[in-house]
């Protein structure tokens, strides 16, 4: 029996939620493609997951390229004879910043909706195209509260969400009759992981114990997803801390 495989496509930091989500995927048996922008970060996850007796490999690119999306594809769909086609892919590309809306540019709003909607679109289109007609597979898009309210400083980051929210279930209708599980994840709350920790250090103290989202707790919550049976499929899920409001 063929090792199955799964494709990560937004692992930063080894104390994010990519590279939580590889861990968790890697740790369940799977060969996990740990893609992202930086050679450096992409290896110190593959080499921890390799480190634990896991399969993992590298793919440095640009989340929102479609040439590197295909690259990606390309490769995951003519694996070596061990290793079977992937049967889950996770779009977790993204970053956050407030910008007065009479501060933002142009180029900022592109950036953003590069990598949401669009990216978002490249990367389902092609697991529509690839995966789909072998009648199985879970595509997972980590969306934020932001994919369901716009907030003052946050006109760039809510549309880019909500854009990639709406990609999230048109596709859905579109192929999960076909067999295509596809899901989109609120992550409603701060994450507790090394970009917070780096740029608002006093976060963690402020919420308290279990007030940001634990980055393992969001990625048993993914694995989850993917291993739902089809009668009792989820499309959308909301995470949130137990104190955080809503």
């Amino acid at each position: 029996m063929k090792q199955s495989s799964a494709l990560v496509i937004g692992v930063g930091a080894e104390q994010g939620l990519g590279a939580a989500l590889c861990r968790k995927i890697a740790a369940n048996g799977y060969h996990v493609y740990v893609a992202g922008r930086t050679q450096a970060k992409l290896d110190r996850v593959t080499n921890d997951i390799v480190s634990r007796g896991g399969s993992a490999e590298s793919f440095v690119m640009d989340g929102a390229s479609e040439a590197d999306i295909m690259r990606l594809y390309d490769k995951a769909m003519a694996p070596p004879d061990a290793i079977d086609v992937p049967s889950l892919v996770v779009y977790n590309v993204g970053n956050n910043l407030q910008v007065p809306f009479r501060d933002l540019t142009e180029a900022q709003m592109l950036d953003f909706l590069r990598s949401g909607p669009v990216g978002g679109f490249l990367v389902g289109r092609e697991a529509a195209r690839r995966l789909a007609p072998l009648g199985r597979g879970t595509v997972i898009f980590t969306g934020a509260s932001a994919s369901l309210r716009g907030k003052p400083g946050f006109a760039h980051f809510s549309a880019a969400k909500a854009g990639l929210r709406m990609v999230a279930q048109s596709m859905a209708r579109e192929f999960g009759p076909l067999g295509l599980h596809v899901a989109h994840v609120v992550i409603d709350g701060g994450i507790d992981g090394e970009r917070v920790h780096s740029r608002r250090p006093q976060a963690a103290a402020e919420r308290g114990e279990n007030g940001l989202l634990n980055i393992d707790a969001i990625a048993e919550a993914y694995w989850q997803l993917h291993m739902q049976h089809p009668s009792a499929w989820t499309h959308e899920l909301d995470l949130r801390p137990f104190k955080e409001s809503f």
